[in-house]
């Protein structure tokens, strides 16, 4: 239920942002006619729709893995969703081809925060940042790109308006000494 209101809030804020940007060439009426979803080519179906031999499926990024329509998970490779700074609540596209190789699309990224915090490692030995009494997973992938080692300091990204466990990586500053 949390992730299906982090969804319908990302894609109230992206809504929001393409009103502005359309706005000046668009008329009353089709503004409303977008708020409400009734401008549709018809070729998006439930999240899901088929181009030619290949399928394309939308869905929310939880911080690992793609939640699709249905409610499946599709795995991320943890490299795209560290080098892109993908965080929890991203509208993914994924593009499944005929051959079954899964191209993802990072289309509707939610609004982020900028936070400070110290790398430190879990019980469990997943990585953490740790700022404000709050603490949020990082992928191994990124902590390792930037050759981080606990202690250090760590500049995540996290949604603006929303709670998460994970955290995107955008630098690691290593500690002197």
């Amino acid at each position: 239920m949390v992730l299906i209101k982090k969804l319908l809030n990302n894609i109230k804020e992206n809504n929001d942002r393409l009103l502005q940007l359309l706005s000046p060439s668009l008329g009353a009426k089709d503004e409303t006619a977008i708020s409400i979803g009734q401008l549709s080519d018809g070729s998006f179906e439930a999240g899901e729709e088929a181009v030619g031999e290949s399928r394309t499926i939308e869905g929310v990024f939880d911080g690992e893995n793609m939640i699709g329509p249905d409610g499946k998970q599709y795995s991320v490779p943890a490299n795209y969703a560290s080098k892109s700074k993908l965080v929890e609540g991203d509208i993914l596209k994924l593009v499944i081809t005929s051959s079954g190789t899964f191209i993802y699309k990072q289309i509707g990224p939610i609004e982020r925060a900028r936070v400070v915090g110290i790398l430190d490692r879990s019980p469990a030995g997943d990585y953490l940042a740790a700022a404000d009494g709050k603490k949020w997973r990082l992928l191994t992938a990124s902590v390792t790109y930037y050759k981080g080692e606990i202690g250090d300091e760590v500049v995540i990204l996290v949604p603006k308006n929303s709670e998460s466990k994970w955290a995107a990586v955008e630098n690691i500053v290593r500690k002197t000494g």
